[in-house]
């Protein structure tokens, strides 16, 4: 299934999304995931503690028209620095050898179409698109070999927003990648993809090309990117995680738009 999060009489709902003839649309409404809290405590305060989502008046809509919010409302956003080898060279790094991870925090996340406040305090800000995945369930010490595809809801598009000169000065990225509108998420979750297979991510600015990386030149795999970090902390139910960025990373200017894709 694929679903979005959206404002429907000016109040945030969840949208089942399908292909007509050849767009998609929003066909649905669909149940909130367990980890909206934000969502279930205002309808248990409006007195509905389980929202019957059938007694709504909804017409379908393509999905370009409706005020689409980020899809996913996580405990904890966790990304995964130079995971393609490219990438980590264009910037002259060395190559890890395991996972490099760092946190955004959920104050960063920002709607689909939203716009990228460039902050005063730094002189350069750059676009990072990347594959991103949701937690659908608890995890802890997963092991490479277990099914890891069982605690994944689905997957959807980052941009890892970076002020790459507060990056560069700083020992920890926690104020480099944190700001404000620096988490871009969205339109969609999809559980209808395999990154196994080889999913050819692109980010445009303007229109141009900018990015092009498959996700099999990852140097750590989904299922080692799961034990390495679950052998750390456990993940949540809507928890959110970027997989890295290919090659191509550049500045934005005021005015650019930013296109992060994957068919």
């Amino acid at each position: 299934m694929k679903y979005c999060r959206f404002l429907l009489d000016n109040q945030p709902h969840y949208g089942k999304v399908e292909i007509r003839a050849g767009e998609l649309w929003i066909t649905d409404l669909t149940h909130a995931p367990e980890e909206d809290l934000a969502f279930h405590l205002a309808h248990s305060r409006a007195g509905a503690p389980s929202l019957d989502i059938a007694s709504l008046a909804f017409e379908p809509m393509p999905l370009g028209a409706a005020q689409l919010l980020a899809p996913v409302t996580p405990s904890k956003i966790i990304c995964v620095g130079r995971n393609y080898r490219d990438h980590a060279k264009e910037l002259g790094n060395e190559v890890p050898t395991e996972p490099l991870l760092f946190f955004k925090p959920t104050s960063s996340l920002l709607a689909p179409g939203g716009i990228v406040r460039l902050p005063a305090l730094s002189s350069r800000v750059d676009f990072e698109g990347e594959l991103a995945f949701v937690i659908g369930r608890r995890a802890r010490n997963l092991q490479p070999d277990a099914n890891w595809r069982s605690v994944i809801r689905g997957y959807t598009l980052a941009n890892d927003v970076t002020a790459r000169d507060l990056q560069k000065k700083e020992a920890q990225w926690t104020r480099a990648k944190g700001f404000d509108t620096f988490c871009p998420v969205g339109p969609i979750v999809s559980d209808e993809v395999d990154p196994a297979s080889g999913l050819t991510l692109e980010t445009r600015v303007n229109g141009e090309l900018r990015q092009q990386g498959s996700t099999q030149s990852f140097i750590f795999g989904i299922p080692e990117l799961l034990a390495y970090i679950t052998a750390a902390m456990t993940l949540e139910p809507g928890d959110l995680i970027l997989t890295g960025t290919p090659a191509g990373v550049g500045p934005l200017a005021i005015g650019n738009r930013v296109e992060v894709i994957i068919p």
